[in-house]
């Protein structure tokens, strides 16, 4: 399968402070590419180098095979953008919008109208081609951001945390329209804070500050060494005494790392501990266990687990 998308030692700089750090990934044609990372770790910057809204100050990138920095026009024409807080004109119908965008796109005539009507049934917009954006729920907002975005056709889409702010529902409903137009061979590049979102990407990409620190498809990333290093086990402890169970662990020879997720906690010990012995303490310090569990890491034990350890190097080499 063909590169969407070529990122080769990306680097930027603002005076003496680097935003974007040597970041180097591919991404497939027909791939949804989650780009992850703390905020103010380079994502926005990242994208808008791909987009060619930002010259690299070092690496080069190329979309649809086309040098972002050499033929930036052409490159614009194949990508679609859509921000979290999307341009939508809210005194516009859902109809007045995508004529708006298309024109914008430089698309007229026949043209425009066949794009519309497109963009309006994949969407799924027609009942509401005539009602206001501003008067839209979430959801359908995104959805209308979404057609507006793609209105040109372009066969890369950027979505920068799409469902930040819609109900579940809604989110569950935009992705499933993803995972249909990926199956298309649209290539989507989107950014996220939610993991259950990440783990329905097929490639990911996690960002620290500058630096890529992970790269690889999920299951891939819950195998890394450095995740559950060679000597140490995972367990998830099932209790509605999480917060207590944590604090007890911390001090529990042979755990090495405790987070809570929800009504259980994850740890990481050593695998020559007997598991039972730590169960027995977290009972003496008066935590319930309903259950024990061996794990396999989540993705959020991943970030989790490899942003302490950069945030150890970075302490350690100040």
């Amino acid at each position: 399968m063909s590169a969407a998308i070529v990122a080769q030692h990306l680097t930027r700089r603002f005076g003496d402070f680097t935003a974007v750090d040597d970041v180097s990934f591919e991404v497939a044609q027909g791939e949804i590419f989650g780009f992850l990372g703390p905020n103010g770790s380079g994502k926005t910057v990242t994208i808008k180098m791909l987009t060619g809204l930002l010259p690299p100050s070092a690496g080069t990138a190329f979309i649809d095979g086309l040098d972002v920095s050499r033929e930036a026009e052409a490159v614009r024409s194949r990508i679609g953008y859509m921000s979290q807080k999307f341009g939508l004109y809210d005194d516009l119908t859902a109809l007045e919008n995508l004529r708006f965008y298309g024109m914008a796109y430089g698309l007229s005539g026949t043209h425009l109208g066949a794009r519309i009507d497109s963009a309006l049934e994949r969407n799924a917009l027609g009942p509401y081609r005539d009602r206001l954006a501003g008067r839209l729920s979430g959801g359908w907002r995104q959805r209308l951001a979404l057609a507006c975005a793609m209105i040109h056709a372009p066969r890369i889409l950027y979505l920068d945390e799409p469902t930040a702010g819609i109900d579940p529902v809604a989110r569950r409903q935009l992705w499933d329209l993803l995972f249909e137009l990926s199956a298309q061979g649209i290539t989507f590049f989107v950014t996220t804070h939610y993991m259950d979102e990440a783990e329905r990407c097929t490639h990911l990409a996690y960002l620290y500050y500058g630096r890529l620190i992970a790269d690889g498809t999920p299951e891939n990333l819950s195998r890394l060494p450095e995740v559950t290093p060679a000597g140490t086990r995972r367990y998830g402890v099932s209790t509605a005494n999480a917060g207590l169970a944590r604090r007890i662990a911390a001090a529990v020879p042979g755990i090495r790392s405790s987070t809570i997720f929800g009504r259980s906690v994850h740890l990481l010990v050593d695998a020559d501990v007997d598991i039972d012995a730590i169960l027995a303490a977290l009972r003496r310090g008066g935590v319930t266990v309903d259950e024990c569990r061996p794990l396999v890491p989540s993705l959020e034990d991943v970030f989790v687990e490899l942003t302490e350890r950069r945030q150890r190097e970075i302490e350690g080499g100040a």
